[in-house]
């Protein structure tokens, strides 16, 4: 298997149910078991008991290492037997919306979990106690209660290449203003909804759905654009634009590794990433900074820097 940092945590994850029964256990028996070498399991465990960040169950496994064995002792991740029903429609829910959120060159995967999932859950006995259990909607926030209904009637104006009028409030304004739009996608990036427009330059325009007080699907129709949603597309993204407002942040060899799988981007000789990421919105910008506390640090522009120790005053004065 290869070494990155993916299949690292597939081969923990494998081990772990197996053998953590607070016994001792031969490396050689536990690499075995995850398709690797001696010596590969042996730095796989050894990670687990250096890392304090990502992923976040490693504070409930504890390691005890030997010369040539290891004991494993994991309360929270007992082998489970068999999924309950509940479970099965949980991960069916859970893959459906994935599959929303998604690129296309990610469906096939998706879609042969889902055809797999969903001839167990057809195989186990059915009654009226769980015909609820696959049908859900999202929850409404205090600061945006009507997203699922935008959210909704924006999905039906792409596919239908319908015009939409927005009450929108931009980022630090504190009244809306009325803007008409040509929505080409909704898409979902750094934990919020967006929908992608573009402007009268030509460049992609971004509005979050948090944002929206009211949308109205007009008559006038527009046409898509490939090249448009080849933009949109692009890395999976919303943030995938051409504006011309670009910051670069520093991540340390804590986390550059993940980072840099993530984006395709190759490591410094020290294990640390420095990027550049194109900035359609500051909020995000921000939010994507401080989500890795001190080891990602912006070091260009300066008013980005000044953006995020803004944030960090607010939030130490709150």
């Amino acid at each position: 298997m290869a070494d990155t940092a993916a299949a690292q945590l597939k081969r923990i994850l494998t081990v772990i149910p197996r053998f953590a029964d607070d016994e001792e256990h031969p490396i050689a028996d536990i690499a075995a078991a995850a398709g690797t070498t001696p010596q590969q399991m042996w730095k796989d465990i050894v990670s687990i008991t250096e890392r304090f960040d990502t992923p976040g169950f490693v504070e409930s496994v504890q390691v005890l290492l030997g010369t040539d064995t290891v004991s494993l002792r994991a309360s929270e991740f007992p082998r489970p037997m068999r999924l309950t029903m509940p479970e099965l429609c949980a991960l069916e829910l859970g893959l459906v919306m994935l599959r929303l959120e998604r690129s296309p060159a990610d469906h096939s995967a998706i879609d042969r979990a889902l055809t797999r999932l969903r001839s167990t859950i057809t195989q186990l006995p059915t009654n009226d106690q769980h015909a609820s259990l696959r049908h859900a909607t999202l929850s409404a926030s205090v600061n945006a209660p009507h997203l699922a209904e935008h959210l909704s009637v924006l999905r039906s104006a792409v596919r239908e290449h319908r015009a939409v009028r927005l009450h929108y409030r931009a980022g630090g304004a504190t009244e809306s203003t009325v803007r008409e739009v040509c929505p080409h996608a909704v898409v979902y990036a750094e934990h919020m909804w967006y929908i992608v427009t573009v402007g009268d330059d030509g460049g992609l325009r971004h509005f979050r759905l948090d944002r929206i007080a009211e949308v109205v699907v007009l008559e006038a129709c527009f046409e898509p654009d490939s090249a448009i949603m080849d933009r949109v597309m692009q890395a999976g993204r919303a943030f995938a634009s051409d504006t011309a407002q670009r910051m670069t942040v520093w991540y340390s060899p804590l986390i550059a590794r993940w980072v840099a799988e993530r984006e395709g981007a190759t490591l410094a000789d020290d294990g640390s990433l420095t990027l550049e990421h194109p900035v359609a919105d500051e909020s995000w910008a921000v939010r994507h900074v401080l989500q890795y506390g001190p080891e990602a640090e912006v070091l260009e522009p300066a008013s980005m820097r000044s953006a995020v120790r803004a944030r960090l005053e607010a939030i130490a004065g709150g």
